[in-house]
């Protein structure tokens, strides 16, 4: 059986939770106290961090590639794109999200961060986010009709904008709405920790 050591606040190991209930496999998920981290963690992942993903004789760590491996693991419901193109037209998205995002996320996650770093990260992922914003005036889900390996990358965002003091400006309406439809899947819901779930009022 897999076992996910998981944050119970981690945006990267809720990625991961999302994954392992849209597939609806058995697997055990292991809370980790990111502030009290135990010892074996930094033995299976060398940058001692979660997510960590456990099946017999393999350990992943790093929420995409882990996440990837599930899909492929069980292919059904398939959230990467079955095209070649189109796939690597996802991981490619993927990748941006880490550069263009989650590193702003990091900052903002990270407690010793200054106040003027954290306020820069805010504005530079609300910057971002309204880019794509008229995507969702078209479309359902990032790749379209489908749901995706992008959607699940982005919703830990998205369901944290409150608890990251990000403004929702005006022009983030249609992202707002779409993550609206992300946080109602019954995967989303089932991958929620009591900390997360205290997050949005």
């Amino acid at each position: 059986m897999m076992k996910l050591y998981s944050g119970t606040s981690c945006p990267f190991s809720h990625r991961c939770r999302i994954v392992l209930f849209e597939k609806g496999m058995d697997f055990e998920i292991i809370d980790v106290d990111v502030h009290s981290k135990p010892e074996d963690l930094a033995v299976m992942n060398p940058y001692n961090e979660v997510p960590v993903l456990v099946e017999r004789d393999l350990t992943l760590y790093e929420s995409n590639i882990i996440n990837e491996y599930i899909d492929e693991r069980f292919p059904h419901p398939q959230l990467m794109p079955a095209d070649p193109v189109m796939r690597a037209r996802a991981r490619l998205m993927l990748f941006n999200f880490e550069r263009e995002l989650f590193v702003h996320v990091k900052t903002l996650e990270d407690g010793a961060a200054t106040k003027k770093a954290q306020d820069l990260a805010r504005t530079t992922i609300r910057d971002n986010l309204t880019q794509i914003a008229p995507l969702f005036t078209k479309q359902k889900f990032m790749l379209g009709e489908e749901f995706s390996m992008l959607d699940v990358a982005i919703a830990p965002l998205l369901w944290r904008f409150e608890h990251y003091g990000i403004e929702v400006t005006k022009p983030l309406a249609s992202v707002m709405k779409y993550g609206e439809r992300l946080f109602s899947r019954q995967a989303f819901i089932d991958s929620l920790t009591a900390n997360e779930k205290a997050m949005r009022k």
